[in-house]
This record gives C-alpha cells, structure tokens and sequence, in this order.
C-alpha cells in the first residue's frame, strides 16, 4: 500500500502542480504576456477566463476517460492522462508573447489550457480508485485520502518553485522569463510519477469484475439512466470547496497584490504554509472519517467554512504581512478537511463497473456547474463591479450551503455513511 500511495499521490501533485503554476501565472503576468492591449483588470479578467477554459474542458475528459477506466482498466488511462499533462505544461514553457507571435500566442494558450483540464478531468477518479480498490473497506478514508494530498503536495511545490524565483529575480526578469522556470520542472514530476506507477498492478477490484465478464459496454449510458441521483448529489459535493479553493489560491493573488498593495511574496508564502500545513491536516481528518464517517467530517468543513468566508476580506484587508499567512493558511486548512474525504464520498456513490465513469463525471461537471470553474472570473467581476468583497464572501457561503444540502440528502446511497 505504500508503493500504491505514492503512485495515487504522484499523479495528483503533478497535476495541480501544473494547475497552480498556470492558475498564478494568471494572476501575475498572463495578462501582460498575452493580453496586453487591454487594462491591467481586464487583463486579469481575460488571463482567468483561460483558467475556466481548463475547466470547462474537464467533463469532456471525465466522460472520455471515464469511460476507458471502466472498459480497459485504471491503471491504463492513469498513465495517458499523466503524459499528457506533462506534455502540455512544458509546451507552455516554450510559448512566445503575445509581443513576438501576436494572437497565436494566446490562442496556443487557450488549446494547452485545454488539453490540461482533459487530463485532469481523466486523472482524479483513477488516482482516488487506486488507493481505495487496492485498500481494506474498513480504511475507505484514508485511502482515498492518497490522492488528496497530491493537490496539497503539488501547491507547496509550486509555491516552492514561484516564491523562489520571485525572490532570486526582479520583477522585470520574472516578467521576462523566470515564470517559464516552473512550466519547464513539470517534466521532471512527469518521469518520476511514471516510474511510480509502473510498478502498480491493476486493481484488484477491476480485475475481478473484468475475469467475471462485469464490465460494461457503455458504463455511461448505464450510470446516466440507472444512478442519476448518486450523479447529482456526487457532483453537488464540489461546488462548495472548489469556490473556496478559488478564492484561497487564484482570487488572493490579484487580491492581496492588485487592492490591498502587497508583495507577490506574500501571498506565495501563505500558500506555501497552508499547503505545508494541509498535508497532515489531510491524513488527520481522513483518519478521523475512519473513525466518526465521512459524512460527518465533511459537513464538519462545510461548517467552519461559512464564518471564514465572512471574516477574510476584512482580516486581508489590514494588509498585515502575519494576518494575511495566517488567513490563506487556515483557509486551505478548512479546505483540507473537506478535500480529504471528497473521494470517499464520490467514489462510494457508484458500483464498480460504473465507478470511474461516475467518479469522474460527477467531479468535473458538480465543478463546472457549480462555478469552481468560474470562481475567479466571477470574483474579479464582482468586485470591479460593486467594488465591495461582501458579494464575494456571500457567493462562496452560498456555494458551501449547497454542497452540505447535497450532502445531508446523500443517506442511502451506496455506502455512505
């Protein structure tokens, strides 16, 4: 279980380290690259509008890749979904300026955004189904909780990374060509996940439904006619913790640099002690779902998520260096204890012919329609609209009630508890 954790984890990293090194270049320099005849809000607005784009292209590899993890295997599609993430994020690396190749420029953008969110939408679900089909019932929490830390891991690596260069550099060479630095160490992650999960066998679970001839010829056309109430409350557990988690790590960089006038650095720092703070408190609160359910956890997080909301545009706003690390930090604490048990939660929602397909869909469309993948656009818009972060703290307690709704309606589907 070990090798297998490590394997479950890698892909994760690697994936949000890929997304979080975008998700920052957005906030601090795409607009300038690729957006540059527009105001620097606007700018801003046109860099996170790529951001979506990685979203909206999610459920398109959730179905794709789904679909193949019931029919082929997981182990199959994990290793597919990981080059092509890799592939994707050294290309940009690689990206001319809008100065030097004109609309080209953003457009290859926008198309490696693209292929990104395909990746991820086919990577989660198989990374959650390697810890939780090779593990014991009785530890579902924490072994789906493997690949729940790839997002913590992946965020202090390339908040590593980013402060870093941001502090060996001037604005200036950051601008010019330190923020292709981070893109470019992608590969690296990319071998050393491959030659993790090289030594993984496929999963038990799926091999014995594939030796009793269980799997299905459309798993997709099954989940959607026979499990469609497992689909909606599966995918009404994202929308609260992705708007969140918008907020802690996208929204703040513009925030914090842009309204309340500190450093880049700042913000790095915070998202680096949140991140290293999160991996723990990841494993801790996955053992505790163990022990108390993981219903009980997860509506535990979406509780202490609502006073947080409300209390952390005024304490950022005093632009007090501690105040603003102790905020972010604590809120991707709080994240932390719903994200631990979200593959628990989604994955038991399904049987196992249809469990990639369910797991997936679910966690990529519950993402997009319930505005993770427009968090940081809708942010940005409403506060350059009403010039007022109270819009924005109402938009995420209003995403979080959602998901406890879906949650407290989840009794008696599969094995939820």
């Amino acid at each position: 279980m070990t090798h297998v954790a490590l394997a479950s984890m890698v892909g994760t990293a690697l994936e949000w380290y890929d997304f979080m090194i975008y998700n920052t270049m957005s906030a601090l320099v795409f607009g300038p690259l690729f957006f540059p005849t527009s105001s620097p809000m606007v700018g801003t607005l046109m860099a996170f509008s790529t951001y979506a784009v990685g979203y909206i292209s999610r459920p398109l590899g959730g179905m794709i890749f789904g679909q193949m993890g019931d029919r082929i295997g997981r182990r199959a599609v994990l290793t597919i979904t990981l080059l092509l993430m890799g592939i994707c994020t050294g290309l940009i690396a690689l990206l001319p300026s809008y100065r030097t190749a004109g609309l080209a420029a953003p457009a290859i953008l926008v198309l490696l955004r693209f292929l990104q969110g395909i990746a991820l939408g086919g990577e989660w679900a198989g990374a959650v189904l390697l810890g939780v089909e090779h593990g014991s019932a009785d530890r579902r929490g924490l072994n789906a909780s493997w690949a729940q830390m790839g997002p913590g891991a992946g965020t202090l690596a390339s908040s590593a990374v980013i402060a870093s260069i941001a502090a060996l550099t001037s604005g200036t060479q950051f601008i010019a060509w330190g923020w292709r630095i981070p893109f470019a160490l992608s590969g690296v992650l990319a071998v050393i996940g491959l030659w993790l999960r090289s030594g993984v066998p496929e999963t038990r679970t799926f091999e014995t439904m594939r030796q009793s001839g269980q799997t299905l010829r459309s798993p997709i056309r099954h989940l959607l006619r026979r499990h469609g109430r497992s689909l909606v409350i599966a995918a009404l557990s994202r929308i609260g913790p992705d708007v969140l988690y918008a907020l802690l790590v996208v929204f703040s960089l513009t925030y914090v640099t842009q309204i309340v006038g500190q450093s880049r650095v700042v913000v790095l720092t915070a998202l680096l002690v949140g991140s290293a703070f999160s991996l723990p408190a990841t494993i801790g609160f996955a053992l505790l779902a163990d022990w108390v359910g993981v219903r009980a956890v997860y509506l535990g997080g979406l509780l202490a998520a609502v006073p947080f909301a409300c209390l952390f545009f005024p304490v950022v706003r005093t632009g007090q260096e501690a105040a603003i690390i102790a905020t972010i930090a604590a809120g991707l604490v709080i994240h932390a204890s719903m994200y631990a048990v979200q593959g628990a939660f989604i994955t038991a929602c399904f049987p196992a012919e249809i469990r990639y397909s369910g797991s997936s869909i679910s966690y990529t469309f519950g993402s997009l329609a319930g505005g993770g993948a427009f968090a940081p656009l809708i942010m940005a818009a409403l506060y350059r609209s009403t010039g007022s972060a109270v819009a924005l703290s109402f938009y995420v307690v209003v995403a979080t009630v959602i998901t406890a709704l879906g949650l407290l309606s989840a009794r008696g589907v599969a094995k939820q508890e």
